[in-house]
């Protein structure tokens, strides 16, 4: 009886997250903001909280964090990410001085410490590249020409995440003292050895993984993720981290691979993941903070604006296409509910886990919104034309 009670439950979570993936569809709206409203709904202090599977729910949720980050690794390698910081260098400090202040200062004013001041520096901080990606492919907008600029934006915060969640995990495990701050230096140590190392192993690692067996390839490059994972949890570094290291090491048929098999284990247990944020809230918390929330909102979806509107108009793109890029980066999601995680598990900031969710709810859902607006609003306001690449159009496709 234990064990059918288990299941019923657990299907009828994954039917329901099903639902929502299909509801989140019809509406063109993201999917995040939906799975996070049924945490709140069925966690605590929801309408009717899980009763026998919150043991699995929580495993899942940790996997659903470790193959995000991993299957985002994936798209880069570390001779790409180096090479795209050295040449958006100026655009990365741009983007790190207007967005991750705001988080930092607020958490300031709001009496916070400084480790959980600086958490919420990196929920502000980072945009969604699931969004985006997903906008982007929506809207046919994948050959424009601002869309390069939005890609490499986004692989200079992916890469500044590699960095920034280590050294948060370090802070977060030992706090602002001297331990705590060796915790997180010898992590960021870490996290430049493996990006050197991966320049030297790249190819030679992803030829000794790779298998034209689907079924070996799987069970390999899996197995190796959540082995990898569980020694940084071992050594106090952030098992997510290790896992998006992973991903970028890999290369070639290997990644390929990994990419076609894991995708549908990424998509389950990632909804699993968000889902489990909300689990771990209660509904009444966040109504208190819902203000702050709705302020450091409109802030950031300024500042990042900004970030994209100059980094555009730095790269020669006309009017229009400046207004596209801004707008298409003010989504956040899955890497600030990631830091929010970890930032929650510590417990260092009650308010932190239900201020981030209001936070992250209210800019999944204005950002897309914004990307498909921003077009029309600009052929308005804008007269001036864009300037092209000449394979591309300024309509999307």
């Amino acid at each position: 009886m234990e064990n059918a009670a288990v299941l019923l439950e657990l299907g009828g979570v994954i039917v329901g997250l099903a639902v929502l993936a299909r509801v989140a569809g019809r509406l063109g709206i993201p999917t995040i903001p939906l799975y996070l409203t049924a945490g709140l709904a069925f966690g605590k202090g929801g309408m009717l909280p899980l009763v026998t599977t919150e043991g699995f729910v929580e495993i899942g949720a940790e996997i659903g964090l470790i193959l995000l980050l991993f299957m985002l690794g994936l798209e880069y390698t570390a001779r790409e990410l180096l090479t795209t910081v050295r040449v958006q260098a100026s655009t990365a400090a741009l983007d790190l001085v207007l967005n991750f202040s705001p988080g930092v200062i607020a958490g300031m004013l709001l009496g916070w410490s400084t480790i959980a001041s600086v958490a919420l520096g990196g929920i502000t901080y980072v945009s969604s590249s699931g969004i985006i990606a997903k906008v982007l492919q929506d809207s046919g907008r994948i050959g424009n020409r601002e869309t390069p600029l939005i890609l490499s934006i986004l692989v200079i915060e992916d890469l500044a995440m590699a960095v920034y969640l280590p050294i948060l995990a370090g802070l977060l495990i030992g706090g602002s003292t001297l331990a705590g701050l060796g915790t997180a230096a010898a992590a960021l140590a870490g996290v430049v050895l493996l990006l050197l190392f991966a320049l030297r192993v790249e190819v030679g690692l992803s030829r000794m993984i790779f298998s034209r067996s689907d079924e070996a390839l799987l069970l390999t490059i899996l197995g190796i993720t959540l082995l990898m994972a569980g020694l940084a949890e071992l050594f106090q570094v952030s098992a997510a981290v290790a896992a998006l290291l992973v991903g970028i090491m890999l290369s070639g048929p290997a990644a390929d691979g990994a990419r076609a098999l894991l995708s549908p284990l990424r998509d389950l247990f990632a909804a699993i993941f968000f889902a489990f944020v909300g689990f771990n809230l209660d509904p009444s918390e966040i109504p208190p903070v819902l203000g702050t929330a709705v302020v450091l909102g409109i802030v950031t979806a300024g500042t990042k604006f900004a970030t994209g509107w100059w980094s555009a108009g730095r790269s020669g793109i006309g009017p229009k296409g400046r207004a596209r890029a801004a707008a298409t980066l003010i989504a956040r999601g899955e890497f600030s509910i990631a830091v929010a995680g970890l930032a929650v598990a510590s417990e260092i900031e009650p308010d932190l886990g239900p201020l981030a969710v209001g936070y992250v709810f209210l800019l999944a859902v204005v950002g897309p919104i914004a990307a498909r607006l921003s077009e029309p609003i600009a052929d308005r306001f804008l007269k001036a034309p864009d300037l092209r690449t000449p394979q591309t159009t300024d309509e999307p496709a």
